[in-house]
């Protein structure tokens, strides 16, 4: 079975950038959309980023600005710049792929993001 495996969290001052990876173990085929999702502690989990196969972006306007998500098809993996970073960021990131077949979730990151 193909999990996904996040990577990139950490504790970073307000201000700062990370750099989150999201990788598929395996093949997935025909993924129609990547992207990135977090669970701040006692919050229901929110979109945050997600990107097309065509290219095409969203943003959750709190990240607006600070945040760029982006893909490598031929590797199965999904990325997510965040600059500027805030306080009100720190959470689980997860990142999700929605294939035809089959819906993939990873199983989180964290990022903690000090004042």
């Amino acid at each position: 079975q193909v999990h996904l495996v996040e990577s990139g969290g950490g504790l970073v001052q307000a201000g700062g950038s990370l750099r989150l990876s999201c990788a598929a173990s395996g093949i997935i085929f025909r993924i129609n959309s990547m992207a990135w999702y977090r669970q701040a502690p006692g919050k229901q989990r929110e979109s945050v980023a997600e990107i097309t196969s065509g290219g095409s972006t969203n943003y959750a306007d709190s990240v607006k600005g600070r945040f760029t998500i982006s893909r490598d098809n031929a590797k199965s993996t999904v990325f997510l710049q965040m600059n500027s970073l805030k306080p009100e960021d720190t959470a689980v990131y997860y990142c999700r792929f929605q294939a035809t077949l089959m819906d993939y979730w990873g199983k989180g990151t964290l990022v903690t993001v000090s004042s």
